[in-house]
């Protein structure tokens, strides 16, 4: 698995009609370019929430069930380990 060298940011966004909208995630150089990029597609949407995430480390072996069950339950394969 390659890294990406742009990183990927989180954002939850009010659009125009007043539809809340979560996990929105866009690839930018900053925050202020994926912010640039995500109001090119979401006209006069208010930003309720921006961050910045982190990117995945490379695994060295094969993916096991565990793997699998934490990308489908998004949970953080650190916290998982304790």
């Amino acid at each position: 698995m390659q890294l990406s060298p742009t990183p990927k940011y989180g954002f939850r966004i009010r659009t125009r009609s007043g539809s809340v909208v979560d996990n929105l995630l866009i690839f930018g150089k900053d925050e202020p370019d994926a912010e640039r990029k995500l109001r090119q597609i979401y006209l006069g949407c208010v930003i309720l929430e921006a961050k910045r995430l982190v990117a995945q480390t490379q695994r060295n072996g094969p993916v096991t069930y565990e793997d699998v069950v934490d990308l489908i339950t998004g949970a953080d394969p650190v916290e998982s380990a304790r």
